[in-house]
């Protein structure tokens, strides 16, 4: 008979409570005991949940106090050395101090989750000696089995994907490296398997990238290796984010079961069975439930692509399931009152997706007794699609005029370095920083207030004002050449633009994780994007009038807006992308009018939407540049367009970044110990650039000399003439004294760099 299952569930509760249990217990205003119970009623609230939803098999250990990545290292002893670990069970204050940094040790890196917005943290392999400390999977066995009956399937990161995620060991190492490896993974198996669990979820998403021939023997190594040490034990591996390579070797591995994504992979995979067929003693589960997507699944759709799995998987053989985790998409779409019902009916967050699966289980087993409820389900995708909001002539006529047209600044960059440094006349290594500036209690109180209708529009207007008064003279007395307005008057940097763009819709409690505690709440991009006025204007405008010092006016780029957001499924996402950089164009437009002469355009997450497939990528790039230009091409030679993005892994996608044609770019490279400066080795770069010089997700305060270092040996591969100083990312999230004390280091550090490089100049 057919089952039901899912991936993974999110962590951070309906409310949050995850968030706030980790942040009281970070403040010190919650001591272990009381932390560790309350995660544990969090963690069985979900459990609960997915039983009495009817979920048939449960996963257990896809709960984590911050990242499963994290949890998988910790779990093997793997901690830098830096953090002065001793061995046995990782303490929380070391398992958090590699997650955030402590005062005396840089965190670990963290990085982009594949082609998502959640971040893991990056294990750190170099002078590791891994043992098992705990058997985490199986106290999350125990767990589910003495506290709520639930027989759950325990859910573990492969060796390879684990491996391949890791830092600090060289390829040719990777044989050594399993054999240290294998082991603990056996024991942790075995003793599953004494237990009397029945399934194990093995997450090998690696799967769906290029691998190499040493990579195929060693994922047949180690599968080996475990169905020859727990023969009896069902091993599911699964795969997800896209349809898998090397399908051929990798259904002839020892496994019971393999998981194949069937929404980000649907052709790919589906090609492949027909093709290849699927071997009739192993289960298939079938991801045909969107983990990442908020939308109601055509249910009818589903069914019928069910049918045609059951003719290469006999129907006893096939697990109903999400696609991935649902750790990307938020919990429930009850809580949601101000949305109307139009778009109400048509969203599916995680808890109405067990319904999902639920009903398609239900209706595989027995299709007549649920066709009208399934034809019921799919009106309302029906009803969205024929909307208004959905079909705006006149917003879709301009942009396929404008996106027909290749889009050009006026001059090439060396002419316009030359007019903006007439115009501005800036100093050796310009420092600026990359936007925000810490939003205190006091200005989170005052956004609420106004929201609640307890301040009018002028009073806050009014506190807006005088905190961007106070920043403006702090950043004069550091010393910093290119201001900003600090954004206080914003919540989030993709939500503030939705909240003032037409098809745009905003929920009360759709969280989703980022990274550790940070929770993101992405728009929903449900309807044609279209400008209605002036976003950013006044402010930027009354921070310029305050000041000498150039200010930038500063925007969300398209694709930032479009990755970070949950968009509609009924266009291509590179309509999305050109509609946004249209509405943007007339902001920027309207900043340049009003004498703003320097224009940031972020895009903190193009990476997250580069296919996984590279001949797919390609493809992306060039439309994601082509909507940055749509943007930002119509200025004047004299305004300085700069943008921003986040470290990860840029060396593969350089001369993208340089056909976007920024006059200034900066990058977040610290928290990669410099490892993006490589990349600038081995590519040359020719316009402006200021690669960050310290982490401003740690609470840490970086030394003049770490940053002084930083600069020298960005110096040795950029050109003087075009390389600034800032920090990683905006201070949003860090407080007043750190962000002051930090940006007074930086221009101390600064100034060192110009003097040494004066200096050998004989000046």
């Amino acid at each position: 008979m057919v089952q039901s299952s899912v991936l993974g569930y999110p962590r951070i509760g309906a409310d949050r409570e995850w968030k706030k249990a980790l942040e009281a217990f970070w403040s010190g205003k919650l001591e272990e005991p009381e932390f560790l119970r309350q995660l544990q009623d969090i963690r069985l609230n979900h459990l609960r949940k997915q039983q009495e939803k009817g979920i048939d098999l449960i996963p257990v250990n896809d709960f984590s106090y911050y990242d499963h990545i994290l949890d998988t290292a910790a779990m093997f002893g793997i901690i830098p050395s830096r953090f002065s670990y001793t061995g046995g069970v990782v303490p929380l204050s070391v398992y958090y101090g590699v997650a955030r940094g402590t005062k005396d040790a840089a965190a670990s890196e963290m990085t982009k989750w594949f082609n998502t917005n959640y971040h893991y943290i990056v294990p750190e392999l170099s002078g590791a000696s891994p043992v098992l400390t705990e058997n985490k999977p199986l106290a999350a066995y125990r767990e589910a089995k003495e506290k709520l009956g639930i027989e759950g399937k325990p859910v573990i990161v492969g060796p390879l994907t684990f491996l391949k995620l890791s830092k600090g060991y060289a390829p040719s190492e990777t044989d050594a490296w399993l054999e240290k490896l294998l082991p603990l993974y056996v024991q942790i198996l075995q003793e599953l398997a004494e237990e009397g669990v029945q399934w194990v979820q093995i997450d090998e998403p690696i799967l769906v990238t290029k691998l190499s021939d040493a990579d195929v023997q060693h994922l047949h190594h180690i599968y080996t290796t475990f169905a020859d040490a727990v023969p009896g034990l069902k091993l599911i591996l699964q795969t997800y984010f896209e349809s898998v390579e090397n399908y051929c070797d990798i259904i002839k591995l020892p496994v019971h079961g393999i998981g194949l994504d069937f929404v980000h992979g649907y052709a790919g995979n589906l090609q492949s069975i027909g093709a290849f067929g699927f071997p009739q003693e192993k289960v298939l589960g079938a991801g045909v439930i969107d983990g990442r997507g908020i939308w109601k699944a055509s249910l009818t759709g589903k069914l019928e692509l069910l049918k045609e799995l059951a003719k290469a998987v006999p129907s006893d053989r096939l697990i109903v399931q999400s696609s991935c985790s649902l750790l990307h998409v938020p919990v429930t779409v009850e809580s949601e009152a101000n949305l109307t019902s139009e778009l109400k009916d048509a969203l599916a967050f995680a808890d109405e997706k067990l319904n999902e699966l639920v009903l398609m289980t239900k209706a595989f087993s027995s299709e007549e007794a649920t066709q009208g409820e399934l034809e019921q389900y799919d009106r309302a995708i029906q009803v969205l699609q024929q909307s208004a909001v959905r079909n705006r002539k006149e917003i879709q006529t301009a942009v396929s005029a404008i996106s027909a047209q290749e889009p050009v600044r006026s001059a090439p960059f060396a002419e316009r370095h030359a007019a903006q440094q007439t115009k501005w006349q800036l100093p050796l290594f310009p420092t600026t920083t990359i936007g925000s500036f810490p939003q205190s209690t006091e200005v989170r109180k005052a956004r609420q207030s106004w929201r609640k209708g307890e301040w009018s529009d002028k009073q806050y207007a009014e506190f807006i004002r005088e905190q961007i008064d106070a920043w403006i003279k702090i950043q004069e007395e550091i010393g910093i050449d290119v201001l900003v307005h600090g954004e206080f008057e914003r919540t989030d940097m993709v939500e503030f633009f939705g909240e003032k763009l037409a098809g745009f819709a905003f929920t009360q409690n759709g969280w989703v994780q980022s990274y550790g505690s940070r929770c993101v709440k992405p728009p929903v991009i449900y309807g044609d994007v279209a400008f209605i006025g002036e976003m950013t204007v006044e402010e930027t405008k009354y921070a310029k009038s305050q000041t000498s010092h150039p200010v930038k006016g500063m925007l969300t780029g398209p694709i930032t807006i479009m990755n970070w957001s949950f968009v509609r499924e009924d266009i291509p996402r590179e309509q999305i992308a050109y509609q946004l950089a249209y509405a943007l164009r007339q902001e920027v437009e309207a900043l340049e009018k009003a004498g703003i002469g320097m224009i940031q355009v972020d895009e903190p997450a193009i990476r997250e939407g580069l296919p996984l497939k590279a001949v797919e990528q390609f493809e992306y790039l060039a439309w994601a540049v082509k909507a940055f230009r749509i943007a930002t091409c119509t200025v004047q030679k004299t305004t300085q367009i700069h943008t921003h993005m986040c470290y990860c892994e840029f060396h593969d996608m350089i001369d993208s970044i340089e056909a976007m044609d920024a006059d200034v770019i900066s990058i977040e490279t610290s928290r990669s110990h410099g490892e993006l400066i490589h990349s600038f080795e081995q590519n040359t770069y020719k316009l402006g650039i200021g690669l960050g010089v310290y982490d401003i997700h740690s609470p840490r305060v970086p030394s003049v000399e770490e940053m002084t270092g930083m600069i020298d040996r960005a110096l040795r591969v950029l050109d003087p003439n075009l390389f600034w100083i800032n920090p990683d990312c905006g201070l949003k999230t860090r407080g007043l004294e750190e962000t002051v004390a930090s940006l007074h280091n930086m221009v101390e550090a600064t100034n060192a760099a110009r003097a040494k490089y004066e200096q050998s100049l004989g000046k």
